[in-house]
């Protein structure tokens, strides 16, 4: 039974739209330098900036995506926050923002040209602003979803006598221009309140349809009796690929997800690091991971159980008299099939249904939240989108305007010109944004499409920082050559390699079919593809940075000083007692996160 939309749940969303947008113009008269609009002035405190640092990860590839992934995949879909987050954000807080903050590098590829060179931090700006405007898009596509599967706009549309099918386009616009408005108005400060605001509303909102939908299947016992065998563990079967819900082995889960794909994101994402550098000082900077680690740790139980009880549910044909769809006769639970351009189901190479499990959030939201609470359930929804676009969009921004445009473009010119161009830059990173919202239809699972772009861009990175940070003899050439042959080997491994019933396209084997027809590799799914995408990319950029780097010359050991971990002063926080230290803090997290392996194992 379905739950419909009454105008307090329209004014719930309406308060909310109103009241982020008044944040941006609250916020504008205080735009006044570029370092204002770009970093917030480096004045905001640990616990905002953490609660920050989590939330621009929380955006719809974090809600939608971990649902859908939860429904795919099981509860080994946790591995992306026990095992890929929570040992990488204690790393990043305790060994790598020394370094962001200390250098005072207003990017992450700002840091990379005082570390290398002008050319590698070109190369890697140029691909990270192409994977936030990406990840913006995936953001803008699953709230266009959700405003289509909810039939949000659906009286408008009849008001206005246009067609039903305009309503996914209309969605993306609307999603775009209410981001745009308050990134545009207060810049990176506007999007750090919203983002603390937008996470305590998910919390709100998430936290009873788990109860709900607990209490609906028989609590704990009932959803494991309810699920595909393993299905509530986390490390059953992974021993094999075949066996493993992921599709990848312990090897493949540790070192593809565990290490290059969590550090990589964790470390260097800028969309991450830029609220960290935010901070009001160096301790708090160094705080603001460990912080935001804490609610990590239990977000699996807000956005991935939801996952699993909707497909633990009967499906809509299997309850006496109701009514369904060709899409939901031949779905999983109440998660629907895809439905392709003529309307008939989709199936893949094997003949088999492809289920849309991106719409697992969405229609457990309608199942179980009655009125009033589905507009507090969709607003939640509607805030990690917001959070998610937001996030990569004043990153786009902030790596556009200093390390594109500044360094490459017009160089000279005053702080009020990049303030301006700092304006514009939203507005062309939202528009492009939107192109890439229609890239991400192409994927029954949001997440997928993800980690892919990070195992291209985040995972190569990953070894040229390591090595930079880590090892002083790595030079600029080596740098570069190494980052730019581990995207090469991410690009040509997706081009030979594609998941099993999938067609050669965006999912991979592109290379495979121009040249032979047949993928040279193939994978039980896309999340496996990816890891190992990763793994590949990261390898070749670590072996080709370290040849290159001993046949070319390196920088002098004065230039490294707080570059390099060698020549960096120690950072003592005297009358500070132990357990207040980030160190402290780091193991804790830690520990608490391996105490979740082994209980859930």
């Amino acid at each position: 039974m379905h739950t419909t939309l009454a105008w307090i749940d329209y004014l719930i969303m309406v308060i909310y739209f109103a009241f982020v947008l008044g944040i941006g113009f609250a916020l504008k008269r205080y735009m006044k330098t570029s370092a204002d609009f770009f970093l917030s002035g480096r004045s905001i405190p640990a616990w905002v900036a953490g609660l920050a640092f989590i939330s621009a990860n929380l955006g719809a590839q974090e809600v939608i995506g971990m649902a859908a992934s939860g429904a795919k995949y099981g509860l080994a879909t946790s591995h992306l926050y026990w095992l890929g987050a929570i040992p990488a954000m204690a790393f990043v807080g305790i060994f790598m923002m020394p370094f962001y903050y200390g250098s005072r590098a207003r990017s992450v590829p700002e840091y990379l040209r005082l570390r290398f060179d002008e050319k590698t931090r070109g190369l890697n700006a140029i691909a990270f602003a192409l994977m936030t405007v990406m990840s913006s898009g995936i953001s803008m596509y699953a709230m266009a979803l959700l405003i289509e599967n909810l039939h949000i706009f659906d009286s408008l549309m009849q008001a206005l006598g246009l067609p039903m099918s305009w309503i996914f386009h209309l969605s993306i616009v609307v999603a775009a221009i209410i981001t745009l408005g308050y990134v545009y108005l207060g810049g990176l400060t506007s999007a750090i309140y919203n983002e603390v605001l937008q996470f305590f509303l998910i919390v709100a909102g998430f936290f009873p349809l788990v109860l709900l939908g607990l209490k609906n299947v028989g609590g704990w016992d009932g959803l494991v009796q309810k699920v595909p065998n393993g299905f509530t563990h986390v490390w059953q079967g992974m021993t094999s690929a075949e066996t493993s819900p992921l599709g990848v082995e312990v090897f493949g889960l540790a070192m593809g997800l565990g290490f290059v794909l969590s550090f990589g994101y964790w470390c260097t994402d800028f969309l991450v690091v830029q609220r960290a550098m935010a901070a009001d000082s160096m301790s708090a900077a160094r705080r603001t991971p460990l912080i935001a680690a804490v609610p990590k740790m239990i977000f699996p139980f807000l956005v991935i159980l939801p996952g699993l009880i909707a497909v633990s549910l009967p499906t809509p044909a299997a309850v006496e008299g109701t009514t369904v769809s060709k899409a939901e006769a031949m779905g999983k639970g109440i998660i629907p099939a895809k439905l392709d351009a003529s309307g008939e189901v989709k199936l893949d190479t094997d003949g088999k249904p492809v289920l849309d499990y991106d719409r697992a959030i969405p229609n457990m939201l309608l199942h179980y939240l009655p009125t009033g609470m589905l507009g507090l359930g969709l607003t939640a929804l509607l805030a990690s989108f917001m959070s998610g676009m937001a996030g990569n969009i004043t990153a786009f921004n902030t790596v556009w305007t200093f390390d594109i445009y500044q360094a490459y473009i017009k160089p000279q010119a005053s702080d009020k010109h990049y303030l301006w161009m700092g304006h514009f830059a939203t507005l062309f990173g939202t528009l492009v944004s939107i192109a890439a919202a229609y890239v991400a239809t192409s994927f029954n699972n949001i997440m997928d499409l993800l980690q892919l772009v990070f195992a291209c861009v985040n995972a190569p990175l990953l070894a040229t920082f390591l090595l930079g940070m880590f090892w002083k003899r790595a030079t600029a050439n080596g740098a570069f050559y190494g980052l730019l042959a581990g995207i090469t080997a991410a690009a040509i491994h997706h081009g030979v390699s594609l998941p099993q019933g999938s067609t050669a396209g965006v999912k991979g084997g592109w290379i495979s079919y121009l040249w032979s027809g047949v993928p040279i590799t193939s994978y039980r799914n896309e999340m496996a593809q990816n890891f190992w995408a990763a793994i590949y990319a990261w390898t070749v950029c670590f072996v080709v940075t370290i040849v290159v780097s001993f046949f070319t010359k390196p920088h002098r050991e004065e230039d490294l000083t707080g570059l390099v971990y060698s020549l960096t002063p120690r950072i003592v926080e005297h009358n500070v007692v132990w357990y207040k230290k980030p160190e402290a803090f780091g193991v804790v997290v830690v520990l608490a996160a391996i105490a979740l392996n082994v209980i859930f194992r």
